[in-house]
């Protein structure tokens, strides 16, 4: 009874996954892709229960979808929406880095929007911080995660790691675990990514700022740009999971040969502050909950929409670096 209940579990979640990876990735046809996925499923519960022969052979038949599925290719070639249209690449010059399709739109409203894509050079030996903001729509629970370099001269470059979507396509949580959008760095300035989420999406958006050395910050923003201007020659998938908007900062942190231990916030990200305090990443001289309420932006950001010191102002009174 035990062994035909832990196979039944087994084929339901191998089954369930090998299904639902042909329904979203497999044919555009969806009458075509929910038989294959319908009978994938069917297979996964029954021939388990069969015999030894049974496992072996729905074993086959989850090896196959899984190597179709890794064989899909993502691709730059695509219909795609305005504010992702052109990938950033960055060329790199001793201390100084030119980055090329910097976001810089003027927005009217989320969807009404002027396209403004800059060419900017940095000087990465004026990194003096950086910081990490951190925006919620929903559940206090998930956020997204926008990194953010400030510099001793010039605006801060701020980075968000997204989803690459076409014209007529929206993003699916569930879909986010598939072979659905391409991986999508926005480069940007903060009037841009950060003013779009708190004044236009109605998100509210706290700012924090990190315990982090200004040459760690320096490494850690050139493997950034490296990755984003590798993706300009080299598409990638985004996923849910594996590379999404925070744990894809943990890949970068680790790159650089920063120790990042595993904490179960990274995925559950809303509660990253609590994280971040625990581990002296932010100012701890405030209560925690303090520096919560001090670290939210969002009105300040709705006042300075689309102002020239749009970044000077969504700072002020903020707890200080520690």
């Amino acid at each position: 009874m035990i062994r035909r209940l832990l196979l039944a579990l087994a084929g339901l979640a191998l089954g369930g996954w090998c299904a639902a990876a042909l329904w979203f990735d497999g044919p555009s046809a969806r009458p075509v892709a929910g038989v294959l996925a319908a009978v994938v499923l069917a297979l996964s519960l029954w021939l388990p229960q069969r015999s030894l022969r049974g496992l072996v052979a729905a074993g086959m038949l989850w090896a196959g979808v899984v190597m179709w599925w890794s064989s899909l290719a993502p691709s730059n070639a695509r219909d795609w929406l305005p504010d992702v249209a052109h990938p950033p690449t960055a060329t790199f010059r001793g201390h100084l880095v030119t980055v090329h399709n910097v976001r810089n739109f003027t927005y009217r409203s989320e969807t009404d929007y002027t396209p403004h894509w800059e060419t900017r050079t940095y000087d990465l030996d004026r990194i003096v911080g950086l910081d990490i903001f951190l925006s919620t729509w929903g559940s206090p629970y998930i956020a997204h995660t926008i990194m953010s370099w400030e510099f001793a001269s010039g605006p801060p470059l701020a980075i968000s790691i997204e989803t690459r979507k076409e014209r007529g396509e929206q993003y699916s949580a569930v879909r986010g675990f598939f072979r659905q959008y391409e991986l999508y760095y926005v480069v940007a300035d903060e009037r841009d990514v950060i003013g779009l989420r708190a004044a236009h999406r109605g998100e509210r958006v706290s700012l924090y700022r990190l315990a982090v050395p200004p040459e760690v910050a320096r490494r850690l923003l050139v493997a950034y740009l490296g990755a984003a201007d590798q993706l300009a020659v080299h598409p990638r998938w985004y996923n849910a999971f594996t590379h999404n908007c925070t744990t894809t900062i943990r890949v970068h942190v680790l790159q650089i040969g920063i120790a990042q231990p595993w904490d179960y916030r990274i995925l559950v990200n809303g509660l990253l502050p609590e994280m971040f305090y625990e581990r002296g990443l932010i100012d701890t001289e405030l209560p925690l909950a303090e520096m919560l309420a001090r670290s939210d932006v969002t009105e300040r950001a709705k006042a300075a929409d689309g102002a020239a010191d749009f970044s000077a102002r969504i700072r002020e009174d903020l707890p200080p670096r520690p």
